[in-house]
């Protein structure tokens, strides 16, 4: 039995008219789906009966918007070539909308995917209308973009047979403005435009444009991971860079040296700032602009993620009136949005409070910023120097980099003022032995440093996420080692582990994870620790004495995470 057959089954045509449709399907040149639709058969009923002739469930897309991060599992030229989308997420399972399951490439190529991303599959029958409508949709951030390179094709012409040209005439100033007036008044304006207004809609932290020889790629990285958002053709390149160096504030001409510059926009009414880098690379500048979301400014340090021990610690700390605060984590970690929270908490009324920073990101009411530039001489150690002839009460300091801005932060603390900074070591207990390494004295480490943070970024589950994992087996051997050396004082004030929780993707949340949040370890200076820093300990002399007053590691802060359905457990095995 056909599909005309099952549909005359239905009382949806008569008998008679089967002959009638197959001829007119095959000589008028239309589907046989087309000429169904005007016998006056509507699609959903078309649909249905192809879905029982091929034994195939149907899915009706009319009413129901892909969420753009389903899409994310398969390439737009995948799907448009083998007429197939992602629809859905169930228990686990990719739905994949079809509209021709007779097609071996397509479940060959779905076989593939399925395999790349480790996902099974389950497919349902779609309409061609549906399917568009799907289409639609991945071209959100690529359609924008290729109708503005249509426009753009005339001006790149006209811009590249000028520069062929002998001489015009003018002087290489009255030159540059003519190409820069060509740039700004160019379609290229749209895709930058566009571009950041996806990338920010997206929630991503960075943008990168980069040259790779027969493209241009464009990636967006969100929770800390990159992912390729869109490819430019190679010609509109030295107009994208253009553009942006113009926002910037940028030499147009300087492509030898790496420049810096920023500028700001208003999206959806918000204001955005984007820092912004060039890179010489070999086949051309590469861009990086870092986001920053005015709007959502600087969180509280009671929205960090702190346990409660460690957030009385840092409040304390922050409460001194003078001391030197450290802070210690790899690039990215967050250690100026934690600087940042803490000096939001400082009384910034009755308070004298600089920063030396490279660069400012946020602005803080209340509070002098200064950016520091070494390429005139003026340095965090120089910068320093001048801050304290400012009558200072608090002084955030970018970055320790070297022993002379080391020297004169604990200078600094030691004659009456609370420094807060960051040092480059891999944990809360290596800040110690770093400091020596730079030349301090530890009899001047012990009565200035007060507190010392290592943090690392983590990604978090969606909210009511996560799959429910028992703590036996593999997991609770690991659990058992990792507290072994913790004694059963501090022991005792552990959350009861039962359950530890694994990612679980979901319709509304297919990576299982959204967002980002911090691990902590965090020790303050006691007279225990003071003694120990006398006889030039290692670090892991010092952490012996931690670990003895009941200090938590960055892994053991992300396994309280993780059994407080804040985390996934994989997490735990990155720290």
């Amino acid at each position: 039995m056909g599909i005309l057959e099952i549909l005359a089954g239905k009382n949806l045509i008569r008998k008679e008219e089967i002959p009638a449709i197959k001829r007119e399907s095959t000589t008028a040149n239309m589907t046989l789906e087309k000429a169904l639709i005007l016998k006056g058969v509507s699609p959903e009923d078309i649909l249905a009966a192809k879905g029982e002739y091929l034994n195939i469930p149907t899915r009706n897309l009319q009413d129901k918007n892909i969420p753009f991060n389903l899409l994310e599992y398969i390439p737009e030229e995948s799907a448009l070539h083998y007429s197939f989308a992602p629809i859905g997420f169930k228990d686990g399972v990719l739905e994949v909308g079809i509209v021709d399951p007779d097609n071996i490439e397509a479940r060959d190529a779905l076989n593939f995917i399925s395999s790349k991303i480790n996902l099974p599959f389950k497919i349902f029958l779609i309409s061609q209308g549906d399917f568009d409508k799907v289409l639609e949709t991945y071209k959100g951030l690529s359609g924008e973009v290729t109708k503005a390179l249509s426009e753009l094709e005339s001006e790149l012409s006209v811009d590249e047979e000028s520069v062929s040209l002998p001489s015009t005439g003018k002087t290489p100033a009255e030159q540059n403005a003519t190409n820069t007036k060509i740039i700004e008044d160019a379609p290229v304006t749209k895709i930058v435009a566009t571009i950041l207004r996806y990338a920010t809609e997206g929630n991503a932290s960075d943008v990168h444009i980069e040259h790779m020889r027969d493209k241009i790629r464009v990636r967006f990285r969100v929770d800390g991971t990159l992912n390729t958002s869109l490819v430019l053709p190679i010609k509109v390149h030295s107009a994208v860079i253009a553009r942006i160096k113009i926002l910037s504030n940028m030499k147009l001409d300087e492509k030898r040296k790496p420049q810096d510059g920023r500028f700001s926009a208003r999206i959806d009414g918000r204001k955005i700032d984007f820092r912004v880098s060039t890179f010489p690379a070999y086949y051309g500048e590469k861009i990086v602009m870092r986001i920053l979301d005015q709007e959502k400014g600087v969180k509280k340090i009671d929205e960090m993620g702190l346990s409660p021990r460690n957030l009385a610690l840092i409040k304390e700390a922050i409460g001194r009136p003078y001391g030197l605060i450290l802070l210690t984590g790899p690039t990215g970690s967050g250690k100026t949005t934690t600087l940042y929270s803490m000096l939001n908490e400082v009384d910034r009324e009755g308070s004298n409070v600089l920063s030396l920073e490279d660069p400012i990101e946020y602005n803080i009411e209340g509070m002098s910023q200064s950016q520091v530039k070494p390429e005139i001489g003026y340095t965090f150690a120089n910068g320093l120097r001048t801050a304290l002839r400012q009558d200072p009460d608090v002084i955030m300091v970018g970055e320790i980099r070297d022993k002379e801005t080391a020297e004169l932060a604990v200078q600094a603390a030691l004659t009456g003022h609370l420094v807060l900074s960051t040092l480059h070591t891999n944990t809360a207990a290596g800040v110690i032995p770093r400091l020596m390494d730079m030349g301090i004295d530890p009899y001047l480490i012990a009565p200035t440093l007060i507190l010392a943070i290592a943090q690392r970024l983590v990604t978090t589950l969606c909210p009511e996420g996560g799959k429910p994992e028992p703590v036996e087996g593999s997991i609770k051997m690991m659990l058992d080692k990792q507290f072994a050396d913790l004694p059963e004082i501090y022991k005792k004030e552990l959350p009861k582990m039962e359950n530890v929780y694994t990612i679980e993707r979901t319709q509304d949340c297919p990576n299982g994870t959204r967002g980002r949040a911090a691990v902590f370890e965090v020790f303050k200076m006691d007279r225990d620790i003071e003694k120990v820093i006398l006889t030039h300990p290692s670090e892991n002399d010092i952490l012996k004495v931690l670990r003895d007053k009941g200090m938590l590691t960055m892994k053991e802060d992300a396994i309280i995470k993780a059994v407080n359905r804040e985390i996934p457990i994989e997490e735990v095995n990155k720290l």
